[in-house]
């Protein structure tokens, strides 16, 4: 992994123990010498990520924290606070002005990589959900503002009931928190806690269970894949804790836990939490916002035409049937005239809740525009299809559309019914039948089911 690092300290030979460190590590390392320089190298150079000493002369390390945060278009940027050891006072401000992490003088290697690397690989994760997006929705601000809105939920897997007391002690003044022996008993919480959990806290000291194998378990499963996990480990456990890391452990506090590093780090695993589950929120419905019809929440048509070609494909593959149903409102545009357009989108919608409730899940209903909506039924043959052409019909003519606490009105559909003729046959030909059909069913008399001339 490689990325660029801002280290600002002013103090030359922090800086260049840090910038040395950083590029045996091929990562591009930028340096700035004071909170001025700071703001402008990263306007100047877009940093990944940004190690900010506290203490600096002029603009210090919270208040170039604050200014970058505060700005929409760098606030993504992580960035890591540098404090020294005898300054927990400067944890609180650093958190409060936005801060992504916190990093102790003398700068530990390990502590050093593990935030680095873990932060850019969340700015990454950050950086596609916002070109995905075309904008950042909410903002950072915005996610921490939700963050303290609701309080976090918390679960603690941990067998030492002691230590396990004491961190939820810590944390359930502003925290919700479970507490858990077991690994069974984690799975189980999720399962009840609806919503899930915001942060897991594992002790990797558990006693007759390995912490690892634990972990592991937990960015395997779908259901807690996604959830930031955050270890305790014994001051010289540095093996596990590098394994841990490298598996996708999102953080780390070394025994004897500070209860300001427990809070802050608590905090800032929740914020980035929720910022990255709302910005995966956006990118979905973007995503199903160009698949669907926006009236009706069926697939439009663009969506249709693209499944389309692979279903005859795999049909054609398998050996298996696959037929289509064409369908038109019957003098749809008199319920426009008559009763006026909301009216009419009232029926398109109950129309579309009607032909829903009369196929299968694995069956792709779609509004392609107007009063017309086309039903592909995956390896369904002919008759079969026309029973299920039958069985719309009858939902939509059977029970009137109210329109009103007084005003109600009769609804009928003409429906036309292809399937697939032969392994070569096209989407084109495929909709074609069907709507050859479908103005058979016109012709005919509406309200009727069609099947397309063999």
């Amino acid at each position: 992994m490689t990325a660029r690092v801002l280290v600002v300290d002013d103090i030359l030979a922090n800086v260049r123990l840090l910038e040395a460190k950083l590029a045996a590590e091929y990562f591009e390392v930028v340096t700035a010498m004071n909170g001025a320089d700071a703001l402008e190298a990263v306007q100047r150079t877009s940093p990944d990520i940004v190690l900010l000493d506290v203490m600096m002369p002029g603009i210090d390390g919270v208040e170039v924290c604050r200014r970058i945060k505060q700005n929409p278009a760098t606030q993504h940027i992580p960035v890591v606070m540098v404090t020294a050891l005898d300054q927990p006072e400067d944890r609180v401000r650093g958190l409060e002005a936005g801060a992504d992490d916190f990093l102790t003088k003398p700068v530990n290697d390990v502590a050093l990589f593990c935030r680095v690397k873990g932060l850019v690989r969340l700015k990454m994760l950050i950086d596609e959900l916002r070109a995905r997006t075309g904008a950042d929705p909410l903002g950072l601000a915005a996610a921490e503002s939700a963050a303290d809105l609701a309080a976090g939920r918390v679960l603690v897997l941990d067998n030492r009931l002691t230590a396990a007391e004491r961190i939820r002690g810590l944390l359930e003044a502003k925290y919700e928190v479970t507490l858990v022996t077991e690994p069974q008993q984690a799975f189980e919480a999720f399962g009840a806690a609806q919503g899930g959990f915001d942060l897991i806290m594992v002790n990797l000291d558990l006693e007759g269970m390995d912490g690892l194998r634990i972990c592991s378990q937990l960015k395997s499963v779908e259901t807690t894949r996604q959830t930031p996990i955050l270890i305790l480990v014994e001051p010289d456990d540095h093996q596990r804790l590098l394994r841990a890391l490298d598996m996708g452990v999102n953080d780390y506090l070394i025994r004897p836990i500070d209860k300001q590093e427990l809070l802050a780090r608590v905090a800032t695993q929740i914020r980035r939490h929720r910022y990255t589950e709302q910005l995966r929120l956006t990118v979905r419905a973007s995503m199903e916002m160009a698949v669907t019809d926006a009236l009706t929440g069926l697939y439009n048509r663009r969506y249709l035409e693209t499944q389309l070609v692979q279903l005859i494909e795999q049909s054609a593959d398998r050996g298996k049937g696959l037929s289509l149903i064409s369908l038109d409102i019957d003098f749809f545009k008199s319920v426009n005239d008559t009763y006026g357009h909301d009216a009419g989108d009232r029926v398109l919608q109950e129309v579309a809740g009607r032909i829903r409730g009369c196929v299968r899940s694995g069956d792709l209903a779609c509004r392609t525009g107007g009063e017309e909506f086309v039903v592909v039924l995956p390896g369904a043959d002919m008759p079969v299809a026309e029973k299920v052409g039958e069985r719309i019909r009858k939902a939509i003519a059977g029970k009137p559309f109210m329109l009103g606490p007084a005003s109600h009105l009769t609804v009928t559909a003409s429906l036309g019914v292809s399937n697939l003729a032969a392994a070569e046959d096209t989407v084109e030909e495929l909709l074609k039948r069907a709507d050859r059909a479908l103005y058979r069913a016109k012709r005919e008399g509406r309200n009727r089911v069609v099947p397309a001339a063999a």
